[in-house]
């Protein structure tokens, strides 16, 4: 199969958000459904690749402040993975990031093991940490209210997703179903 890989048109939309969904599905941010491609402010750089039909079936978002590069998105269509997409897509990125001035980049995401294993082969660290925690009334009706402090008349949450301190992990897994540990991975560039 012949890849291109090209900056992102408006023309890509679509075919974007189907790429990032379909990737996201079997992992952790597999409910990170969005309607519209989030936007990335100047001067950053949004990469797609495509493949002979013109189909998105990889891409990363990088926004830039200072001297920080900060992967927004990246997602790989399941059907088009171990194919050195992501790699090259990383590798264009840094060049970029590097000829902006910015002497770090960085990437949030969650636990899962390949996204893990894929960050650490690729040269990046592991530093900071918090938990992304979600009550949500599926999992157990009594989630969403014990995520609120103080409950508001008429108001009945349903799902409430919140931040708490990796010191608090054991507590969080104890009276939520679904709890995830969010990690930055950096490099210098």
């Amino acid at each position: 199969m012949k890849y291109t890989m090209r900056e992102y048109t408006p023309s890509d939309e679509t075919s974007w958000l189907r790429c990032r969904v379909l990737a996201f599905l079997d992992t952790s941010f597999y409910d990170a459904v969005v309607a519209a491609k989030p936007a990335i402010a100047a001067p950053g750089l949004e990469l797609v690749v495509v493949d002979e039909t013109g189909s998105v079936v990889a891409l990363m978002d990088t926004g830039i402040e200072g001297g920080l590069a900060t992967i927004d998105t990246i997602a790989v269509h399941p059907d088009h993975r171990r194919r050195g997409l992501g790699r090259q897509l990383l590798d264009r990125t840094r060049a970029w990031a590097r000829a902006a001035g910015a002497t770090t980049l960085d990437a949030w995401t969650r636990d899962d093991a390949d996204t893990l294993a894929w960050y650490r082969s690729m040269g990046f660290a592991e530093s900071d940490h918090y938990l992304h925690v979600y009550a949500f009334h599926y999992s157990d009706p009594a989630e969403p209210g014990r995520a609120i402090a103080e409950p508001r008349p008429g108001l009945r949450p349903v799902l409430v997703f919140g931040h708490a301190p990796l010191a608090d992990e054991a507590r969080m897994r104890a009276e939520f179903a679904r709890v995830h540990v969010d990690r930055r991975f950096a490099m210098p560039i």
